[in-house]
């Protein structure tokens, strides 16, 4: 079971649409995936729409055994094969920036028994921890239960110092809590491809953090509103724009399904071998000479 958190100390940047891409890849690769929304706004959750439960990740945190998690946990609207450790605004209570290790340790203890014991007959081969963008207990609680850490910034003025900030809490995470703990990559959302400011925040990520930036983006394009909005995996919502997209998470899924590290066990079928990244194309880096209108679709 391999455990990635997809974070960023930013709002505003795409966060829980990156992680709603990776288990949408993982449901159509047929990875068995749980996606744990840790944002007390809960948008994870309202994206896929599982049954009501009688208890929440908030219960979780707080009482970490297996009979908590199946109150918690519920099948979402895209398949059985994608469920939801279901968020809260309760969360909010719960993300004292001070937390001490004891209870910064709740959460990885927590999928330590669904590591042990699944729930179902097919255990997740996949956790996706979409976190707050902030850096209290929550954000620390999924960096220390993580095996690895996505970084997820937009390609604006405050790209660099957002993607440093994180890359620094996961450095002090892995010294201090989580010694297994990696960056898996820093991931450009919300690209304009024909926008020479987003061209040169890129360089500028690249300079500042090299191979760490992946060299592929989530473009800016309409139809993840319009299938986030329909409750529907981006590899099911049939345009242009949602199909390129994916493929881009399909990359993505691929890269964290490749990481040196197997997580809590060896993922079914993957071969440890082999390149870190599946060969893509860069962000397109336009020749055109004025900037055109910044429109999505």
């Amino acid at each position: 079971m391999h455990t990635v958190a997809v974070l960023s100390l930013k709002g505003g940047v795409g966060k829980t649409t990156v992680a709603l891409g990776i288990a949408s890849a993982a449901l159509r690769r047929g990875t068995r995936a749980l996606v744990v929304d840790l944002d007390p706004q809960g948008n994870a959750t309202t994206s896929l729409d599982p049954p009501y439960t009688d208890a929440t990740l908030a219960d979780v945190l707080e009482t970490p055994t297996r009979a908590m998690l199946e109150r918690a946990i519920a099948p979402s609207v895209w398949s059985e094969d994608v469920d939801v450790l279901v968020g809260a605004e309760e969360l909010e209570l719960l993300n004292d920036p001070d937390a001490d290790p004891q209870r910064l340790a709740n959460f990885s203890r927590a999928l330590d028994e669904l590591d042990r014991e699944p729930l179902r007959e097919t255990p997740y081969e996949l956790v996706i921890l979409d976190c707050p963008p902030s850096l209290g207990r929550l954000t620390k609680s999924a960096l220390v239960a993580a095996d690895s850490a996505l970084i997820v910034t937009e390609p604006t003025i405050y790209a660099v110092a957002g993607a440093n900030r994180a890359l620094e809490a996961i450095e002090k995470i892995r010294k201090e809590l989580n010694p297994d703990l990696r960056p898996i990559g820093v991931l450009v959302n919300k690209l304009r491809v024909r926008s020479y400011e987003h061209q040169f925040r890129i360089a500028e990520l690249r300079d500042n953090f090299g191979s760490l930036v992946m060299p592929t983006a989530i473009t800016d394009r309409l139809a993840v509103q319009q299938a986030q909005g329909a409750c529907s995996p981006i590899h099911e919502w049939h345009s242009p724009g949602a199909q390129e997209i994916a493929l881009t998470f399909n990359m993505v899924l691929a890269k964290i399904l490749r990481s040196t590290r197997a997580g809590r066990h060896r993922v079914a079928g993957e071969d440890p071998e082999g390149p870190d990244w599946p060969e893509g194309p860069a962000p397109e880096t336009p020749e055109a000479p004025a900037e055109v209108s910044e429109t999505t679709g």
